[in-house]
């Protein structure tokens, strides 16, 4: 079990998934995680992840790894003595706190996509979009809006917009697309530049 170093993806894209710890009540969330997995392994992407083996985490990096991809799991010594920890992923770093998590996270990857998940998902990706704001990394954000998930959040977003809260500008950092594969696509397209 690593603890730490650097990701060496061999030229590859490495992008980071935030997602929900629980599978949720929707069979779509699963399917989409699974799809998500299967597909950065298909063009080669190593996933870097929260490192649990439960819920939509779980689901993305089982099927990434059966698809032969590659997965670097990133999780705080408190969930692995939770027994939580994926123990069959390419690599896996034990850190501190949640903190380290989403700066090691953010270190190892070069852009993040956001699939169905709660109060977690959100901090990590709201965390990344405002680092990329502050000129802190380069990493484009995509969120995954499975079955309308992120509508809400969309107009939001929107409101802010509209209410001069967020500029035109930095409302552009979060993209929206309706599905993974389209996600995936804009997200990779958005790293390449």
């Amino acid at each position: 079990m690593a603890t730490g170093g650097s990701l060496s993806s061999g030229g590859a894209p490495a992008v980071a998934v935030f997602c929900g710890s629980r599978s949720g009540a929707r069979r779509l969330y699963l399917q989409a995680a699974r799809e998500t997995g299967r597909l950065l392994a298909a063009r080669g992407v190593t996933v870097v992840y929260g490192g649990a083996t439960v819920g939509l985490m779980g689901a993305l990096a089982d099927a990434c790894l059966a698809a032969g991809g590659r997965v670097v799991g990133v999780i705080p010594r408190l969930l692995v003595d939770l027994e939580l920890a994926h123990s069959g992923v390419t690599e896996l770093h034990v850190v501190e706190t949640m903190a380290e998590r989403k700066a090691l996270m953010a270190g190892l990857a070069q852009g993040f996509l956001a699939l169905p998940g709660a109060y977690g998902t959100l901090d990590e990706a709201f965390e990344m979009v405002t680092w990329r704001q502050l000129g802190l990394h380069a990493g484009p954000l995509v969120f995954a809006n499975v079955g309308g998930y992120f509508d809400g959040l969309k107009a939001f977003l929107d409101r802010a917009e509209e209410d001069g809260l967020l500029s035109r500008e930095n409302r552009g950092l979060a993209a929206f697309e309706p599905g993974v594969e389209g996600a995936v696509e804009r997200l990779l397209e958005l790293i390449a530049g």
